[in-house]
């Protein structure tokens, strides 16, 4: 039989465990207990949690330094906002602000009784006061020396009748003063004409100053409160009343992580109880009931101990980094199973220093190979430009590491304890000295007699369930005509992962980040349903100083690149609308000479000041540092649509020759959609190389780690497409779960392709046997208590947690399939090589 090993630093691995599971054997208090004070030392970590909480989600779950962000930066620079002369078209942000959109529950709002209603909502919110004694006209955005209003009521004069005679015509109205753009305040509008026969929503906003932030956050406090205590009485009316704030996202983004907490005992108890049964044993002494406590117990000191060291060196606590805990409670546990069926594998009658040895030796490489590989995995997360998902890697992939230590220190200690009760053959729960079963099975009793083991090997008598993957299982998944239809399932998985991956969608939707029944989804929804039409309004930035703007040749170059803009579709739509661009420069040289250079700078600062366009152009010293004009965008209602308008737009200024940005406050967001792709694929690719080295320097065999690499790439694949079958984006979120995807994916097959090299079965079949014999019953018992430990978030109300569940899920499902389905399999066909 050819040999092709490579097992010089596994064979160091598994001889240092040998003297470490001995030392322990040895020494068991001192490893039981230093831990517990360890834990408690870094503990007091979380004495900072509230201070390291990081809610932000423009911080958590934008690219650090995205495109936009640049943008945004030269905009606020060269066109900072006018408080006294507030434009929301001209604001470089969000803005502060409180907002209501108003559906009418007949077919049309503009109607006498609904603008009733509207007009008392609007006043309701006017009178309201904050906890610091601010009303709205105290702190709102000025214009012309007073309050930001809406062009709705400002039509109506604040008298509902005069709505029905108002001629309300759409996109832009005429009134007597000036020309207002309906577009962003009338929703599911019916026209003849331009001329508005009915619609169905009304939105209002409340813009304040952004001059202190404490009294903003007071009074919008205050605005979702008045609403909130008006849903009642809402209902009663002719409409219904949906409300939004510039801080409702962030709220209700911190109060989802606390919608998690009460969901950690049942994980806990779950993973205990299931733990305590797949331990349990009818012997009164082999029972290791306790010891699945212990393992359990290991795993949350490793939470609390990474994440209170963490805490205390300031790292900020990301909401998703909630899940971690449910994740490092599955993979302390896996580790506790494979560390009892190696103890099951020594010799009862060898004293404890010699099992511990022997359990260390046997399950050091497994375990070692699946904590590099998980704890990597993370690791490399913190390439990504999101710091939701680096904030996760660092926790998780600490966690990883505590919880490895604590599984060779903490638990390994209360193994060689519960060995020496063994040892001593006493009761697992009285720890009186109990009887050893005689041959004769009719004087065995399962309270007073215990200590079995099988007579023929000297180890402890094997589980039933060993005993099925040995018999059945193993003898049926290497035969023949099994092994054809495990190709031609793995062929199916593989075609309908890949038919999956076509369909994934990218981006994260703002609404998800709050739970299922906050105030906020209604608000996006209605706001999807009737106020779509109009996109962002994007500015188009000229950068260059140098730029001539009083040479025609020069504006022509401009216009034309503005008539690109103008000509741009999207799935054979218009994506920017044709007659609503809003140009300073074109109104100004309506009014002078443009191409004397002296006229056009002498006369631009007093046009400027009569006009609305004054914020629109940066002098310096008689040179136009900046200008911008605006585009306005349609038809951009999906997230698709919102990737593909800022591609197009940003390639459009690119490809023009002037310098010119385009920016939007919403492109901090959509920002995403440039990087989430490229991202995904580099942590990927870099793991996975990574994974591919380790499994090469602790497998004894090339082979064999490369189909453990194998088994990276397919199972990858495979939550990928299996994930936007499920109705699950490429976003921030899901990354994550991916990353988690490449350890996990390694854990599973890597336990199997060790013990399969490991073997000393001649054929390759017998091989693989065996490896389902000794180890299917751990992989199928970690992957259950994973489950377990991540089931309760599928019925959680948030989004982010709901997705954790369903990637979890995947991974897992997917990694077991391929541990002791399609790997065993594959190894059959070229794992060949011996390992003595």
């Amino acid at each position: 039989m050819p040999s092709c090993h490579t097992d010089c630093i596994e064979k160091s691995v598994s001889n240092w465990f040998h003297k470490l599971g001995g030392f322990v054997g040895r020494n068991p208090w001192w490893f039981l207990l230093v831990p517990l004070f360890i834990s408690a030392g870094l503990g007091a970590g979380f004495y900072f949690l509230e201070e390291r909480e990081a809610h932000g989600i423009e911080d958590q779950f934008t690219p650090k330094d995205g495109p936009a962000k640049q943008e945004r930066h030269f905009v606020k620079e060269h066109f900072p906002q006018n408080d006294s002369e507030f434009s929301r078209l001209r604001l470089y942000n969000e803005g502060s602000y409180g907002s209501f959109i108003a559906v009418s529950k007949s077919s049309d709002i503009l109607s006498e009784k609904a603008f009733e209603e509207i007009i008392y909502l609007d006043g309701t919110v006017r009178e309201m006061v904050g906890q610091k004694g601010k009303t709205y006209e105290k702190l709102c955005a000025m214009k012309s020396n007073r309050c930001f209003s809406n062009a709705m009521l400002d039509i109506i004069n604040g008298t509902a009748s005069t709505i029905k005679n108002a001629n309300l015509t759409f996109p832009y109205h005429n009134s007597t003063s000036n020309t207002i753009f309906l577009g962003t305040e009338l929703g599911g509008v019916v026209l003849n004409s331009s001329i508005i026969v009915s619609a169905k929503a009304v939105r209002l906003f409340y813009f304040l100053r952004e001059n202190n932030k404490a009294e903003n956050d007071d009074w919008l406090h205050g605005f979702t409160q008045v609403f909130s205590n008006l849903s009642d009485e809402l209902n009663k009316r002719q409409i219904q009343v949906s409300y939004f704030t510039s801080n409702s996202r962030e709220e209700e983004f911190k109060e989802n992580s606390k919608s998690v907490i009460p969901l950690f005992s049942v994980t806990y108890f779950l993973a205990i109880s299931f733990s305590i049964i797949s331990c349990l044993r009818l012997d009164c002494v082999r029972n290791k009931v306790w010891v699945a406590i212990f393992g359990a117990l290991s795993a949350g000191l490793a939470v609390l101990s990474s994440f209170g060291l963490l805490l205390l060196c300031g790292m900020p606590f990301a909401m998703t980094v909630a899940t971690a805990p449910f994740l490092i409670l599955g993979i302390g546990v896996d580790d506790m199973f494979i560390m009892i069926s190696c103890w099951q594998q020594t010799q009862v009658h060898d004293n404890v220093e010699d099992r511990m040895a022997a359990t260390y030796k046997e399950a050091a490489v497994s375990i070692t190979i699946t904590t590099l590989t998980d704890a990597l995995a993370f690791y490399i997360g913190l390439l990504t430009p999101f710091r939701s998902v680096q904030s996760f890697c660092m926790y998780t992939g600490t966690a990883v590491l505590f919880c490895y230590l604590y599984n060779i220190t903490f638990f390994g200690a209360f193994l060689a304890l519960n060995g020496s009760r063994e040892k001593g053959n006493r009761h697992w729960l009285t720890c009186m000295k109990v009887p050893e079963p005689e041959d004769s099975p009719e004087k065995y009793n399962i309270c007073c007699v215990g200590g079995a083991y099988d007579q023929e090997t000297g180890k402890e008598e094997v589980m039933p369930i060993n005993n099925f993957f040995k018999m059945y299982y193993g003898p049926f998944l290497t035969n023949t005509w099994t092994k054809v239809f495990v190709i031609l399932l793995y062929a199916g998985y593989l075609g309908s992962s890949i038919y999956g991956c076509f369909q994934i969608q990218e981006g994260i939707d703002l609404k998800n980040l709050a739970a299922d029944s906050s105030y906020v989804g209604s608000y996006y929804d209605n706001e999807d349903q009737y106020f779509s039409e109009y996109g962002p309004n994007v500015m188009v930035v000229v950068t260059d100083s140098k730029f001539q703007y009083w040479d025609q040749t020069a504006r022509k170059r401009l216009d034309t690149c503005l008539e690109r803009f103008e000509s741009l579709t999207l799935d054979g739509r218009s994506l920017v609308a044709k007659d609503m661009t809003l140009s300073w420069l074109n109104e100004y040289v309506k009014v002078i000479n443009p191409n004397n250079k002296t006229i056009f700078m002498d006369s631009l600062p007093a046009f400027l000041q009569r006009s609305d366009f004054r914020q629109d152009v940066n002098i310096s010293n008689k040179v136009i540092i900046a200008s911008r004009m605006f585009i306005q965008t349609i038809n951009v209602s999906t997230a698709v649509d919102e990737k593909n308008m800022l591609n197009k737009l940003r390639e459009t200024a690119n490809g023009c020759s002037e310098k010119l940005v385009v920016y939007h406050p919403a492109f901090i967001y959509f920002d995403q959609y440039a990087v989430i792709v490229s991202n995904t694929i580099q942590n990927i690719v870099v793991a996975t190389l990574a994974m591919l080295v380790i499994s090469l320097m602790l497998i004894p065999n090339p082979i064999c780690s490369l189909w453990v690499t194998f088994a990276i790439a397919s199972v990858i694949v495979g939550v990928a497409g299996f994930m936007a079958l499920w109705d699950v984006n490429l976003d921030s979120v899901s990354m994550i779960n991916l990353v988690i995807c490449i350890g996990f994916s390694v854990d599973f097959s890597a336990h199997i392709s060790y013990a399969f090299v490991s073997s000393k079965e001649v054929t390759a079949n017998k091989k693989a046997v065996d490896a389902v014999y000794h180890l299917g019953y751990p992989i199928i018992q970690g992957a259950v208590s994973t489950i377990l430990g991540v089931v309760v978030l599928s019925a959680a109300e948030s989004y982010i947690f709901r997705t954790f569940f369903k990637i979890m899920f995947l991974v897992i499902l997917f990694g077991v399939l391929h541990g002791i389905v399609f790997i065993p399999v594959f190894l059959t066909f070229f794992g060949i090589c011996n390992f003595n």
